[in-house]
């Protein structure tokens, strides 16, 4: 939703069926419709699993192996010469070109997100990291806390719920659960892509023509509660 909302024509890829998707959508593996297609697109966003660097998920599924799939997607961009954006969290093998918080966008959760970014021009500015105004609310080591923001993963010791994902992030074409918990906030993407138009948008357009610029994203690829991979399309 971030790059349709900064003027991109968005598409999807994701290897079920995601109703709910609000742009263009191709059912299919995101690698593979890298290889076919990220050639016909302009600017190319990838989340790649974070499962192996999340700290929540070393602390609590400790002896499993999940799939890290950062190197793979970078390659594809490289080999193919496409611009790139690579989102993923703290503690994950990428570049920090631009690092994202929720409350510079005056958002009711933290969220950090590091973003590695390649294309020929000037990259986004780092925006200011503004002091944390007070704790995620939830219980933290059997204490109960009180704060302006809420924990969009997981359920249960005060985090947040459905509704209050969707109001905290600025997402409404989804209520699934699993699906908010992997989003980031359209907030962070439209930033970014406001930036990429801002270097090259009349260009790839040729002025005065203002039709949007073709943008695939690349979906999270992710483990179930039964330990199954599953691809979540990027906001």
């Amino acid at each position: 939703m971030g790059y349709h909302r900064a003027g991109f024509d968005v598409v999807g890829v994701d290897i079920t069926p995601r109703p709910r998707y609000p742009f263009k959508f191709i059912e299919g593996d995101a690698l593979d419709a890298m290889r076919e297609m990220c050639q016909d697109f302009d600017l190319v966003h990838a989340s790649p699993p974070c499962q192996s660097s999340c700290a929540l998920t070393k602390g609590t599924n400790k002896g499993r192996e999940y799939v890290d799939l950062i190197p793979e997607m970078r390659e594809l961009c490289r080999w193919y010469g496409v611009p790139w954006v690579i989102e993923n969290v703290p503690g994950s093998d990428i570049r920090r070109d631009l690092t994202l918080c929720g409350e510079s966008f005056g958002l009711g959760v933290i969220r950090h997100r590091y973003f590695e970014i390649e294309w020929s021009g000037n990259e986004p500015e780092q925006m200011p990291h503004p002091k944390h105004r007070g704790p995620v609310r939830g219980i933290r080591h059997g204490v109960w806390k009180d704060g302006p923001y809420i924990a969009a993963y997981g359920k249960g010791g005060g985090k947040g719920t459905v509704a209050e994902m969707q109001a905290a992030m600025g997402i409404t074409w989804t209520d699934v659960h699993t699906e908010l918990t992997e989003a980031i906030p359209p907030a962070y993407t439209e930033y970014i892509g406001r930036a990429f138009m801002a270097e090259w948008g009349a260009a790839l357009r040729g002025e005065p023509d203002t039709m949007p610029i073709p943008a695939i994203i690349a979906p999270y690829l992710t483990h179930d509660d039964a330990g199954q991979l599953r691809y979540i399309p990027a906001a």
